[in-house]
């Protein structure tokens, strides 16, 4: 299926007069669209007009063949995981999956050791060889008093200590935001866990696995049905006056959609650098991280990740930047009262609902993401089956007060 061959003419033509138009006018197609347009069309018969400025679906997300003919992820590594039933069972609808467990190294003092920081990180770093209760009262040893924790320095100096914090994540941290540890809100460091045993994955969820025929594929058996249209390369702008349309579902920077009213909402971006080794591998996990070298945060491998047999490997360096494409709101309290400011203006802005990363400025997992959108389809869902059923008991009261005027 080619969701890029929609063309403007095509979308009018899909809208003429005499049908009702499109229904919902879709901006982005990414997870939060696409999960949206999806459910708006199969279950509530909804005309979907689904526009996205990037030449492809699948948001960040999006996966391709390179000109080898490996599989890459263009915007960086995205590693599906989730603790959902629910999430995981309705993504099952679009595409079979692989297992796939990730694994990260810390490139950390000449040595490769697991992060997050487990066991063997800690017996490797310092030639010891504790046990899991030795290593927790170690841990215990170092780490730092922190009264009251609210920065991301604190929550990592009262769990592992100012060494600790120095080796993996103040200098990570900074390149990846730009800011101190102790400029940033506590959820950043939360993320990532300390582990007392000799648990190497970076995840524990449930259920951890990768699309088999990739994220692309399953965006597009997502978008296959006959009630969406899809349009790219194309800012909504663009169209949202030339077309007829009910109800907006935006998913992008929700700064950006007030032209700004209140100054810009802070983004971190990215730059990826991509790089075809003519070997079958170059490092012995998915991902290694650089906290205090070289200005690339990470190293990934993707033929770890996909699964892929490949005479050849294809690798991406990261390099975090102030400009460029929106990737992650970045989590002060000042950035979160300015969001405030928009959100109050998202809420009193009717026949539109703002959903996804960008747009409600979170910080959301994959699977965070299509969770909001379906507990978003959820609310819609209600509203048309309360309106539906306001719809048939004002005819029934205008087909009864017809029957009383005509008897008498």
């Amino acid at each position: 299926m080619d969701k890029g061959s929609e063309s403007f003419e095509s979308a009018v033509s899909a809208a003429v007069p005499g049908q009702r138009g499109f229904d919902y006018l879709v901006v982005g197609a990414g997870f939060a669209g696409s999960v949206l347009a999806e459910r708006l069309a199969r279950e509530l018969n909804q005309r979907v007009l689904v526009v996205e400025k990037r030449k492809h679906i699948g948001g960040n997300a999006y996966d391709r063949y390179n000109d080898e003919g490996v599989l890459i992820h263009p915007y960086g590594p995205h590693i599906f995981h989730t603790n959902s039933a629910d999430i995981f069972e309705y993504l099952s609808r679009f595409t079979e999956w692989r297992p796939y467990q990730h694994r990260v190294l810390a490139s950390v003092d000449g040595q490769e050791v697991p992060i997050p920081i487990n066991l063997d990180t800690i017996n490797r770093l310092y030639g010891l060889n504790l046990t899991a209760f030795e290593v927790e009262k170690f841990l215990a040893s170092v780490a730092e008093d922190v009264k009251e924790v609210k920065t991301s320095e604190d929550v990592v100096v009262s769990k592992v200590g100012r060494e600790l914090y120095n080796k993996f994540f103040r200098g990570y941290t900074r390149k990846q935001w730009g800011l101190d540890p102790s400029e940033l809100d506590a959820s950043v460091t939360a993320r990532v866990p300390t582990r007392t045993n000799r648990d190497d994955r970076y995840f524990t969820d449930t259920f951890q696995a990768m699309p088999l025929h990739g994220y692309t594929r399953m965006f597009e058996r997502m978008l296959d049905h006959p009630n969406i249209k899809v349009m790219l390369n194309t800012d909504y702008r663009e169209v949202a006056d030339a077309l007829p349309w009910q109800h907006m579902i935006y998913t992008g920077p929700v700064d950006a959609f007030f032209n700004h009213r209140y100054g810009k909402l802070p983004y971190r971006s990215l730059e990826f650098q991509h790089v075809t080794l003519p070997q079958e591998h170059f490092q012995p996990v998915g991902t290694v991280n650089y906290p205090n070298d070289y200005a690339y945060t990470r190293i990934t491998e993707f033929k770890h990740i996909t699964g892929q047999t490949h005479p050849k490997t294809a690798l991406v360096y990261e390099y975090p930047r102030a400009e460029g494409d929106p990737y992650y709101p970045v989590p002060r309290p000042e950035n979160a009262a300015l969001y405030r400011q928009y959100e109050a203006l998202a809420e009193a802005t009717e026949n539109v609902t703002f959903v996804g990363r960008l747009a409600t400025y979170k910080y959301y997992n994959m699977d965070q993401v299509v969770g909001q959108a379906l507990a978003t389809f959820r609310r819609l869902k209600q509203k048309h089956e309360d309106a539906a059923r306001a719809g048939q008991e004002a005819a029934a009261l205008t087909a009864a007060a017809g029957a009383a005027g005509a008897s008498a």
